[in-house]
């Protein structure tokens, strides 16, 4: 999978992970990926209901350890 945009959010409660996602993806190409990186455990159900909500594609989501790995393929 190959990653176009990362962007770091840990430390960062609801709703700033999402806030920082849309804004990444507003600067994105249809198609490319974007990965983010959060900490905020309330980010697994956002990013779910962001996808919905804006028709991005949600690609993954991972927790690995105390982090939690979003991949979201821009519409």
């Amino acid at each position: 999978m190959h990653i176009h945009k990362e962007i770091d959010t840990r430390g960062l409660n609801c709703p700033l992970p999402i806030l920082k996602a849309k804004k990444a993806l507003s600067d994105m190409a249809s198609g490319e990926l974007l990965k983010v990186v959060a900490t905020d455990n309330g980010s697994l159900r956002d990013f779910v209901a962001f996808a919905k909500q804006t028709g991005n594609e949600l690609v993954e989501q991972q927790t690995v350890g105390e982090e939690f790995i979003h991949v979201l393929r821009r519409r």
